[in-house]
């Protein structure tokens, strides 16, 4: 029992799981019915559980695709507005007619909203590995510019989408419970594990990360890679485009996506992946967002207004990434020594 504990607590997703462990113990106790969960007449899953699971869908997306982006040492800043681009491009070309007739098939502006997060990617891929600048600012370019692309292609106004199957990407396709978002992000979920454990994909990204031009003398094509981890980074924002515009049936260019870049990064490092790249987990990562979402839910819950939610999520994950710092392991290592050593004199001295 205790080699579990030990292992346990050395595990990267320890922090990540014990953080989410306390949410939920904190709503068992103070918020009433969270865990209820009741099927509603069209046979939908209908509860708290259900919902943040549902509105985790797109920051477990982004988080995914930004897991890869750190751990090559970079970072991708633009993923919410690149949503806001993509969320428009399928607004626009289904159009806002009140008949519900699209403009354009609904599969070809899936495509296109999908094609618009990878061009996304590969202009931040270009900027980073062929140009050589630094992923901050690189990134930043596109952050700026990307909502005000949303707004010239919805020439400012929010396009709502009349036609009804736009709805069931971001709700239920009927006769299925579970909402579409979370068997996209369950997918997402099973392409990013295939990647990383049954190809040598994830060691790449790992070496980049380490030491780029290590991997480079061990024939790694690191520019590549570093391409590779921007368009996925940017196909991930594409598909949470789709599912956030789905959402609310309507494009806004002003509101969609807004900071869920902040959010993602946050996911990614309470999941135990380091800002200076190398390492990474993936089931750090979907804790995280799940965490995330879950703290958002818990303060709307007990009356929490969404203007001082920001404060509040700050200093909760400040609390929890200080608690997973090195310098935080290291003064608890040292302490625990110092407890077992004053332990055992004692033991020596009543012996």
């Amino acid at each position: 029992m205790e080699n579990l504990v030990k292992k346990f607590t050395s595990s990267s997703l320890a922090l990540p799981l014990v953080a989410l462990v306390i949410l939920l113990l904190f709503n068992a106790f103070f918020v009433n019915d969270f865990f209820k969960i009741e099927v509603m007449d069209n046979g939908n899953l209908y509860g708290r559980p259900i919902d943040i699971l549902y509105r985790a869908s797109s920051l477990i997306i982004l988080a995914l695709g930004m897991t890869f982006v750190i751990a090559t040492g970079g970072i991708d800043i633009s993923v919410g507005a690149v949503v806001a681009i993509s969320s428009a491009t399928c607004c626009v070309m289904l159009g806002g007619d009140i008949s519900g007739v699209p403009h354009h098939p609904f599969f070809i502006a899936i495509i296109a909203s999908l094609c618009v997060g990878v061009l996304a990617g590969i202009w931040n891929g270009t900027l980073v590995a062929k140009f050589k600048i630094q992923a901050m600012v690189a990134t930043l370019i596109l952050m700026t510019a990307g909502r005000g692309i949303a707004q010239l292609m919805t020439d400012g106004q929010i396009i709502t989408v009349y036609y009804k199957p736009f709805a069931y990407i971001g709700g239920n396709i009927p006769g299925i419970a579970l909402p579409t978002a979370m068997i996209i992000a369950l997918l997402m979920i099973c392409l990013v594990l295939f990647l990383d454990k049954k190809t040598s994909i994830g060691l790449m990204i790992q070496s980049v990360g380490i030491n780029a031009n290590a991997a480079r003398y061990a024939g790694i094509k690191v520019t590549a890679v570093l391409f590779a981890v921007y368009i996925f980074s940017g196909f991930c924002a594409g598909t949470a485009g789709l599912i956030e515009g789905s959402l609310i049936r309507a494009a806004d260019a002003n509101n969609a996506g807004l900071n869920m870049e902040m959010d993602a990064i946050l996911a990614v490092t309470l999941g135990g992946t380091l800002m200076v790249g190398g390492r990474y987990y993936i089931g750090g990562t979907i804790i995280g967002a799940i965490t995330i979402q879950t703290l958002t839910t818990t303060m709307y819950a007990i009356g929490v207004s969404s203007d001082r939610l920001p404060a509040v999520k700050a200093v909760v994950i400040l609390m929890i990434i200080v608690f997973q710092s090195e310098k935080f392991k290291e003064m608890y290592r040292n302490y625990k020594l110092k407890h077992q050593n004053n332990g055992g004199s004692k033991e020596a001295s009543n012996a």
